[in-house]
């Protein structure tokens, strides 16, 4: 028999001893079981202010995930194969929710909920929030990776971002004459994933073409002039040294920190950047002229004048398929999802809104200058692949795009495809 390789949410066979939470007491209001991925204490805040607005109808506590994404997944969908009627609420990683929402583990949204948080909101997280053409999920905070640059270095190029797109190429140019590095994230992790389909994305292909199939039938959308444009970016980075020697381990914070010393010139990276450089500043570890030198525009084309797709992540809200009190549960994440928890959330916590709205309050402006090009951003930009076996093509892209400077587009793009698709068909092991 062959071999298949499945996602941890298809295989309902599983076998549990994990203890269930506490029901509710018969005395007082039902209480709904939000389980959040770690912040700094925004949905915590957020669940007291839906609690107090319910008015006595039902309360909500939260419980935190694990920190990284694939951990959070992993329980997840563990409790859910086990039908665990404890999750009423769950914060999902956008790139998860097929896999959650095919085996049935999410409950379908009611019609007239659908419609009522489907307003006023950007088009990536909608795109994000939806598995076969239904929207199976409730966005509530998106994101997006800027171009962040360092306005003397762009002055000297002879470019201004803020005012005209610029591309892949036209950056490297720039550090390369320049002497200066770009911040981009090399490290064999999601983040290599997220840079790959940008590219891809960018440059009109997509890494997978069918992606509802079932395993066996995925087709990959590597092999194509998008692919190999995609391949042909990262690996001139890695080959020619314009992001550094460190680039093959660099994360998201590597890339800021590359960024804020003498060489930085370019970055791509989310907008969590320009909070913690100024907190950096206000602590005195960064010289204060830095931020007046930063600059922030839309993520670079591949092909000139044609849209960038920026990556796309954030967080979207899923209800228990299981849950003894979904009716509730629906209700507590339209409180959740308003556009001025999403404000509070945005300003305090700074990460951005699904809403459009929520990027109009004066607080939020304050906070993030560069609201306008985040909603812009978000309006552009794609989703990872949406499949029920993402954790396979994404897994099998770190295996093959890595490191940078290994990356080749008359190798890497066929034989990432081959790969990726021996592992969906129980051939090759990750």
């Amino acid at each position: 028999m062959r071999r298949r390789t499945r996602g941890l949410a298809v295989t309902a066979t599983i076998a549990l001893a994990m203890p269930l939470a506490a029901c509710a007491s018969e005395q007082g209001p039902p209480v709904l079981s939000w389980y959040i991925n770690p912040d700094n204490g925004g949905q915590v805040e957020i669940a007291q202010r839906c609690t107090e607005a319910a008015g006595g109808a039902y309360r909500i506590e939260t419980s935190v995930l694990p920190r990284d994404a694939a951990s959070q997944r992993e329980q997840l969908a563990r409790r859910l194969a086990a039908r665990d009627a404890s999750i009423d609420l769950m914060s999902l990683d956008p790139p998860f929710i097929p896999e959650l929402a095919e085996p049935g583990f999410l409950a379908p949204i009611p019609p007239e909920v659908a419609d009522a948080v489907s307003k006023d909101v950007v088009q990536g997280a909608l795109d994000g929030a939806t598995w076969k053409d239904e929207l199976v999920a409730i966005p509530f905070w998106a994101n997006t990776q800027l171009l962040w640059y360092r306005k003397s270095v762009a002055q000297e190029a002879g470019l201004d971002p803020a005012k005209t797109p610029v591309t892949w190429q036209q950056v490297m140019d720039a550090a390369r004459d320049q002497d200066k590095l770009l911040g981009v994230q090399g490290a064999k992790a999601e983040s290599l994933t997220v840079w790959i389909n940008a590219l891809v994305e960018s440059a009109g292909g997509h890494v997978l073409e069918n992606p509802e199939a079932p395993a066996d039938e995925l087709t990959l959308g590597l092999e194509s002039d998008a692919g190999k444009a995609a391949a042909e970016v990262i690996g001139t980075i890695g080959r020619d040294g314009l992001a550094g020697p460190g680039l093959p381990t660099a994360d998201e914070n590597a890339s800021m920190a590359l960024f804020q010393s003498d060489r930085g010139s370019f970055m791509v990276n989310w907008p969590f950047v320009w909070s913690a450089t100024n907190a950096a500043v206000e602590e005195g570890t960064l010289d204060p002229g830095l931020v007046d030198d930063i600059g922030w525009a839309l993520y670079p084309q591949v092909t000139e004048g044609q849209d960038a797709r920026p990556p796309y992540g954030g967080i979207s809200l899923g209800v228990g398929a299981f849950s003894a009190h979904t009716d509730l549960a629906f209700e507590a994440a339209q409180c959740i999802v308003t556009p001025e928890n999403q404000s509070y959330y945005f300003a305090t916590n700074g990460n951005p809104p699904a809403s459009v709205k929520a990027y109009d309050d004066a607080e939020v402006r304050k906070a993030f200058p560069m609201a306008d090009v985040i909603r812009e951003s978000l309006e552009q930009a794609a989703p990872r692949p949406q499949t029920p076996y993402y954790n396979e093509v994404s897994v099998g892209l770190q295996e093959t795009w890595h490191a940078p400077a290994d990356v080749d587009p008359a190798t890497t793009p066929q034989r990432s495809s081959d790969f990726i698709t021996a592992v969906l068909r129980g051939e090759a092991l990750l």
